[in-house]
């Protein structure tokens, strides 16, 4: 009796730490696709841009705040970011650093692959649920490598939501992905390149975006992003984390022209 007991509870835990995992794991890739970190990447052909495609994105590994974090930071006037894979990984430390210097709260809606129209739906979604604070961090871009031409309507769907009163602090984008060939590589950042002009363009529209300037940061290191970047496009641990997760924190900490 103990015996088959035992196998019961075994294979309940067994299957419940297997749901666990689901959760926890990337969606496996689909044929024709591999999983890269932040963003599925068609492996047949370069796609329109030189870079691939944007392929499923929906269950990789996220980072979003609870309701009641959410409703905290609003009472407090702290801030809400909406960010891709890098933020994921970064954003716990970001939200340590941003106590400590400035003693601000933060809740998160970071998502792993999602491109810019996904964080701006979660800033709508926000909007309409909770309303909003004065100052919102745009942390994504990177997954829009993919399809460039399609930015500007997202930045200008951003600011249209936040308003003229509110600071939109928008991380401006590096990739290069160092798993492929250098022809992809060139594109990568040709098409960062385009992502962060169309940044440019808005801010002389937008007294109040801010361009948090990663890529030139990464750009001006003497020998190159590597010390910074672990594969190209995400943070190293801890020197690409704390430089990154600097530079918004000093940003904030600037007041608004």
């Amino acid at each position: 009796m103990g015996s088959a007991v035992s196998i019961v509870v075994s294979s309940v835990v067994i299957a419940l730490v297997g749901g666990l995992l689901v959760l926890l794991e990337p969606e496996a890739s689909t044929p024709g696709t591999s999983v890269t970190g932040s963003y599925s990447v068609a492996t047949k052909g370069p796609g329109p841009y030189g870079s691939g495609t944007l392929g499923p994105w929906q269950h990789l590994l996220r980072r979003v705040s609870p309701e009641d974090q959410i409703r905290d930071v609003l009472t407090f006037d702290g801030v809400f970011m909406f960010g891709d894979s890098i933020a994921v990984q970064d954003s716990a430390a970001l939200e340590r650093l941003l106590a400590d210097r400035t003693g601000d709260s933060i809740a998160f809606h970071d998502w792993s692959g999602q491109p810019a129209s996904a964080a701006v739906d979660a800033l709508a979604q926000w909007q309409r649920d909770y309303g909003l604070p004065r100052r919102i961090i745009m942390a994504v871009g990177t997954n829009d490598i993919f399809d460039p031409p399609a930015f500007t309507a997202q930045v200008e769907r951003a600011l249209k939501i936040a308003g003229p009163d509110r600071t939109v602090y928008w991380v401006n984008v590096y990739a290069s992905r160092l798993r492929q060939p250098s022809g992809i590589q060139d594109a990568d950042l040709a098409n960062s390149q385009w992502i962060n002009q169309q940044l440019e363009d808005a801010a002389l529209r937008h007294p109040n975006l801010r361009i948090i300037r990663w890529s030139e940061f990464l750009s001006a290191q003497p020998d190159g992003p590597s010390t910074y970047l672990r594969d190209g496009v995400h943070t190293s641990e801890p020197a690409g984390g704390n430089a990154r997760n600097n530079l918004i924190v000093q940003a904030l900490q600037t007041p608004r022209r």
